[in-house]
Formats: C-alpha cells, sequence, structure tokens
C-alpha cells in the first residue's frame, strides 16, 4: 500500500496541496479530459449526480453543465473550503465530508456516479466501487478516473510506493469484483509525455 493509501496521510497531504491544487491539476488532468469523459457518461438533465472525492470542485464545475442535482463528498476539509468558495456549501451543489468506502446515503440513491483522482487514495477500491454499486439506481452507470500504471519499471516502484495506480487489466477485476457489468477503459493523457489517467466506465446490473 502507498503512503498516500492511509487516509490521515492522504488529509495531511491535501491540507496543503488545496492550496495549489488548481493550478497544478491541469497538467495531469485538464478540461479536455474532463470534458471527453462527461461526453462518454451522456448525463441527462435532471439526473441526480454524486461526485466522490470533488476536492476543490474541478469534476463538479463540469457536471453542473449537465444536470442542477450535483451532490459533492470529499474526506478532505481543506479542498472541500476550496469547493464552498467557487459553489457555496448550500448553493448550487450539496456538499458531505466522508469516505468512499462508507457512503451516507441510502440504496439507489443516484443516478449517476463519479469519481475524478480519488481511487488512488482508496485503501480498498472494491469496497468503494462497491458502495457505488449500492448508491447508483440498478442499469445506471458510474465513471472512475485514476492513474494509468506506468510502464517504466523505475516509475512503477516510485508509484508503487506512493498510492494506487493500475492498469486496465487491474480496473475490469476491480470493477467485476464490486459487482458491475458492461465495463468500458480509457486512457486520456493531458499532453505527450504527461501522465496517462485510465477512466472506467461501468453499469451496475439491472434488478
Amino acid at each position: 500500500m502507498g503512503v498516500l493509501e492511509d487516509k490521515a496521510n492522504a488529509r495531511l497531504f491535501y491540507k496543503y496541496l488545496s492550496k495549489v491544487y488548481d493550478r497544478i491539476n491541469p497538467f495531469i488532468w485538464n478540461e479536455e479530459m474532463r470534458d471527453e469523459a462527461l461526453e462518454w457518461l451522456a448525463i441527462d438533465e435532471g439526473d441526480r449526480v454524486l461526485d466522490v472525492g470533488c476536492g476543490t470542485g474541478f469534476a463538479t464545475e463540469g457536471l453542473l453543465r449537465y444536470t442542477d442535482d450535483v451532490h459533492g463528498l470529499d474526506q478532505s476539509r481543506h479542498q472541500m473550503e476550496k469547493a464552498f468558495e467557487k459553489f457555496g456549501s448550500r448553493d448550487r451543489v450539496r456538499f458531505y465530508r466522508g469516505d468512499a468506502e462508507r457512503l451516507p446515503f441510502a440504496d439507489d440513491s443516484f443516478d449517476v456516479v463519479w469519481s475524478s483522482g480519488s481511487i488512488e487514495y482508496w485503501p480498498n477500491p472494491v469496497a468503494a466501487l462497491a458502495e457505488f454499486r449500492r448508491v447508483v439506481k440498478p442499469g445506471h452507470r458510474v465513471l472512475v478516473v485514476g492513474p494509468d500504471y506506468p510502464n517504466n519499471s523505475v516509475f512503477q516502484r516510485l508509484a508503487d510506493a506512493i498510492m494506487l495506480f493500475y492498469d486496465e487489466r487491474e480496473a475490469q477485476r476491480m470493477f467485476e469484483e464490486a459487482g458491475f457489468v458492461d465495463i468500458e477503459h480509457h486512457i486520456q493523457q493531458a499532453y505527450p509525455g504527461s501522465p496517462r489517467a485510465i477512466t472506467t466506465i461501468a453499469r451496475a446490473p439491472d434488478e
């Protein structure tokens, strides 16, 4: 387990990263990548959407183009404070402080679950994905963006020491184990040579 898969370490990390996150993030996960992923997900107007690991609200901004019913959850108070500055704590988005592995919502609460830049910090990603399946309505879809596993062996050792990196095969295993079907994977990249993201879209089984 990487050092940032420890929740206390991750919270401390984001206490400081939150100050510069919106300036650093576009080098790894930019608007073009986000918007492409949103097109794949095809959110309908009026869908109730949960943004898990919403951070400062970068993905939330994109989600609000499709629906006004967006809910954001994050474990980092400092990241959420930045999101409050953008949206207000109770205005356009309803925010919750919570854990991806123990979502504070009833079964079948959402039409869509989105999560970008969060899975790499989860100690038990399959448990969190099972929570996604629990709170999304049967037959509806989730989208998760995480860091693609590097090809270089040196970078692989470094990646493993920091947080969760995974390839398409591992993503398939995790989503299947969590009970999803119709799983598809896309590799995204801000520019040649930058870190790659693996974006997975999957559907909860019909009842």
